[in-house]
């Protein structure tokens, strides 16, 4: 038996893991299985928080040793296996750069399309969706499909009306005539492995403003937030509570004393005049102009990125230290009713946890992970009673349940509340055209008893 272990510390076993060196050696791998009836699970380098890549039963196939990098004007070649960082460090010597930009730049290719992962960037950028122009996919039988932006799928899919979110990971996209590469992306392993994605390349931004602007409360933190939307060029606005600020003052000293709530921003600008706008924007916010943080290099920029991975990762840390399982949402809600949606974690948290919860995340999306902090075995299992009563309210409000990490298996049993009986049905008949035996990510996005 072999372990495997995701960032959210949910675990699993798999009878044996396999890491092929080709295409050919996975092919051999997926027939075998196929043939034997062994459900198969791809792992990727585990920075999911959804369990995804963690096996139930059978084999479990790392595709780590998969990578193919090539930079190209407009596009990079990458392997599944090949970290997202690397496809940044490869593009920049031509002045290009990946816009997708998950929290954990050590995330494979692989396993951000298997998510349609997104990150900060995305509020000027979008999903990763949006930036594959070509997949080589392997299915469960061996066959090898090389899939082009503009290839329509090759059977007939329903019409499922999406969230009126920017983001969306909770299911398969289904529309008629859609590309037949979208249906693989944001899959989770439930549908063929990716070896190797066309990304787009983009143009290099000529200068960066970045800043994490404290403010003495939420309140204030999301009037600017509404504000600061239209702000031209503005690529990334993320959020940070209170409770957020307290987690992360061990590691900071330099965090004021007083800031009750934080925004991250960055932006590509034209002009020196973007400096005076922003000293502008923090008198009429109310924010505090003199303790914030701003910077316009490359080690500002990393300053600020190691700033913002910290607080997930003493998320990871304070539950696993507790011998508990990370229990945080990934919903999302239309532009429109994000101060709603903030409304209702606050009173929710506070009222069920106080002092044991922290929000943040991508509020220029409308798409902030509340992570619970329970204590207890006990009161994890509230948290989740708590979480799924939070989903129902996203789902209420137009939002989705999943905008960047996927469902995995921590999280399918939330596809019911996304949609009606007849699309999870639909949905489920495209898996079993592809996949007859159920093998492929067993346990991931459906439900159990859906098959």
């Amino acid at each position: 038996m072999v372990l495997v272990e995701d960032a959210s510390g949910f675990r699993g076993n798999a009878d044996s893991l396999f890491a092929p060196a080709s295409e050919g050696e996975l092919i051999d791998l997926l027939r075998t299985a196929n043939r034997d009836g062994i459900p198969v699970t791809a792992v990727g380098s585990r920075t999911g928080v959804a369990g995804g890549c963690v096996p139930s039963e059978g084999w479990a196939i790392s595709l780590e040793r998969f990578q193919t990098l090539d930079v190209h004007t407009g596009s990079a070649l990458a392997g599944a296996g090949v970290a997202l960082k690397e496809v940044q460090t490869a593009a920049a010597p031509s002045r290009q750069f990946y816009a997708p930009d998950p929290t954990e730049h050590t995330a494979s290719v692989g396993g951000s399309i298997a998510t349609n992962a997104s990150g900060s960037r995305s509020f000027l950028y979008g999903d990763t969706r949006r930036h594959v122009l070509g997949l080589r996919v392997v299915l469960i039988d061996g066959t090898v499909l090389h899939l082009q932006r503009g290839e329509p799928v090759p059977f007939e899919v329903p019409d499922v009306p999406l969230p009126a979110t920017t983001k969306f990971s909770a299911g398969f996209p289904l529309r008629p005539g859609m590309d037949y590469l979208d249906l693989f992306i944001g899959s989770e392993g439930t549908l063929g492995f990716v070896t190797e994605a066309r990304l787009r390349l983009l143009p290099s931004p000529g200068e960066l403003l970045s800043g994490v602007v404290f403010f003495s409360s939420d309140d204030t933190a999301l009037a600017a937030v509404e504000t600061w939307r239209s702000v031209a060029g503005l690529r990334m606005l993320e959020y940070m509570d209170a409770g957020s600020l307290e987690l992360l003052r061990p590691r900071f000293a330099e965090l004021p004393a007083a800031a009750r709530a934080a925004l991250l921003i960055e932006q590509e600008i034209a002009d020196t005049d973007a400096v005076d706008e922003w000293v502008d924007r923090l008198d009429a916010s109310g924010a505090f102009a003199e303790e914030s943080w701003f910077g316009d290099s490359a080690a500002d920029r990393e300053r600020f990125r190691v700033f913002r991975h910290a607080l997930p990762e003493a998320v990871n840390e304070t539950v696993r230290r507790r011998g508990l399982t990370k229990m945080g949402t990934d919903f999302a809600v239309p532009l429109v009713r994000n101060a709603e949606m903030m409304a209702v974690y606050r009173e929710t948290l506070q009222r069920e946890f106080p002092g044991q919860y922290v929000i943040f995340g991508h509020i220029g999306d409308a798409h902030v992970h509340a992570n619970i902090l329970p204590r207890s075995e006990d009161e994890s299992a509230r948290a989740r009673v708590v979480i799924t009563d939070l989903a129902r309210t996203a789902v209420a409000m137009g939002g989705t349940v999943a905008a960047e990490h996927g469902l995995g298996k921590r999280k399918a049993h939330l596809l019911g509340l996304q949609w009606p009986e007849q699309t999870v049905r639909a949905m489920a008949a495209v898996k079993r055209r592809l996949d007859p035996h159920w093998l492929l990510g067993r346990g991931n996005l459906f439900p159990s008893g859906v098959s």
